[in-house]
């Protein structure tokens, strides 16, 4: 890992430069004098990369370049792009600066309806969700300006101790979210490790970890893990009553049944512990192995909400390893197989009266928002770097124009199609400054 410090008029900043990432390497970093991240190893999709955007810091994965080389030079990184620019010409450095000051009014504008309803034009409300884990001080100046929080990361204080944290300091983690939004839903998810997400303390080698052991399975293998964090979840809870819980990487339906045994027997536990009756939290699956999108009439029954991880769902429809440069240009959330199992989760879901929510990068993603308004999606939970952008797009459409939008996209044979279907539309509403390249 190498930090090659920058040249920024009255701040301290570097650029980080390593092989691998990980977010424990990230949380330990000072975020605010972070300006840039290049990788080596690791795709633009990977968790790592999702984590570091999250943040608001201009990415670059797959760089193919030796950190030795970069010391004293001048650097662009392209994060909308995905490149690396070694001492640019004037005229290309010039033409940057420009799209910078360009970046800075978009976000002016946006800025002003931040604080404004998510609402469609045609009066629609559309419930803005935090996804939250990364940056507390960050996430609690959101509070007023979104509905909740949609996907908290619970694997991330795991990945920052070196040991699994107790019982008791759960509690107090859960706790700080929770009564820091009382007067809404707080979605935490049980933990969620495996495949990229490693634990210091739990190494898991495998030859093929996307289809491994990961999320839900390794929990319901390690049932007292389980036990120790939803009754950390249940006892935070006790005061507030607005947990939901939310379970990772479901395939059948018998993994959903175990685990409401085991909150159920947490439950009964944590009442026997404190003397009196605990409010009883709301359940749902991520939505991210296809298997379960055939699921959906037999899970109404078993849970209270779903929310549809579009990350991996799109890894496992287009079988596409995210993690993996070689084929990170086949991983597109907006390829047509995606667009119409989107769809499909959504006319099932409404029939069989499901509460449907979407937590994936594709929630806070201009160039998809329309379309999911489109095809039916009313809850998207996403980065607080996205919420003022999505708030202004979503103000300034209509729902007849977006199913207009999803309707011909989900004709489409290619996602190129889809992508230029939807830059037309946002240029003809004056929005193409939200998906064209920029900073």
């Amino acid at each position: 890992m190498t930090l090659i410090k920058g040249r920024t008029p009255g701040r301290n900043v570097f650029i980080l430069v390593a092989d691998e990432l990980s977010a424990t390497t990230l949380a330990e970093l000072p975020q605010d004098r972070l300006v840039g991240v290049v990788v080596r190893d690791g795709a633009a999709n990977s968790h790592a990369a999702i984590m570091v955007r999250a943040l608001g810091i201009p990415t670059v994965m797959g760089a193919d370049i030796q950190p030795s080389v970069l010391h004293r030079r001048t650097l662009i990184v392209d994060g909308y792009r995905g490149e690396l620019l070694v001492d640019p010409e004037p005229v290309l450095l010039q033409e940057y600066q420009r799209l910078i000051s360009e970046e800075i009014e978009l976000s002016r504008l946006a800025e002003d309806d931040v604080n404004l309803p998510a609402q469609l034009k045609s009066g629609e409300r559309i419930k803005v969700m935090l996804n939250a884990g990364l940056s507390p001080e960050h996430e609690e100046k959101l509070g007023s300006r979104i509905d909740g929080i949609g996907l908290y990361r619970t694997e991330i204080p795991f990945m920052l101790q070196s040991g699994f944290p107790s019982e008791e300091e759960q509690v107090a983690q859960y706790q700080g979210m929770l009564q820091m939004f009382n007067d809404k839903l707080v979605t935490l998810r049980t933990l969620d490790v495996g495949a990229d997400k490693q634990l210091p303390y739990m190494p898991i080698s495998e030859e093929n970890p996307c289809l491994g052991w990961r999320g839900i399975r390794i929990t319901l293998d390690q049932p007292e893990i389980f036990l120790i964090q939803v009754r950390a979840m249940l006892r935070a809870n006790a005061a507030t009553g607005n947990l939901n819980i939310l379970l990772p990487m479901v395939t059948s339906l018998d993994e959903v049944d175990e685990a409401r045994r085991l909150i159920e027997r947490a439950g009964r536990e944590v009442e026997e512990m404190i003397g009196y009756e605990i409010p009883k939290p709301r359940i749902g699956i991520m939505l991210e192995v296809p298997s379960m999108v055939f699921m959906l009439p037999h899970l109404a029954k078993r849970v209270d909400f779903i929310s549809v991880g579009t990350n991996d769902l799109t890894q496992y429809i287009l079988a596409v390893d995210r993690n993996n440069t070689r084929v990170a240009n086949i991983y597109d959330s907006l390829h047509p197989a995606m667009l119409r199992a989107l769809a499909m989760i959504a006319r099932e879901a409404e029939i069989h009266g499901i509460d449907l929510r979407l937590c994936g990068e594709m929630a806070g993603d201009p160039m998809c928002v329309a379309i999911l308004i489109g095809l039916g999606y009313r809850h998207l939970s996403m980065n607080g770097r996205s919420v003022a952008r999505v708030k202004y797009l979503l103000r300034r459409i209509d729902f007849a124009e977006a199913e207009n939008l999803a309707q011909r996209s989900l004709e489409a044979q290619l996602a190129t199609e889809v992508r230029h279907q939807v830059a037309a539309f946002m240029e003809r509403r004056g929005m193409g400054g939200l998906i064209r390249g920029g900073l």
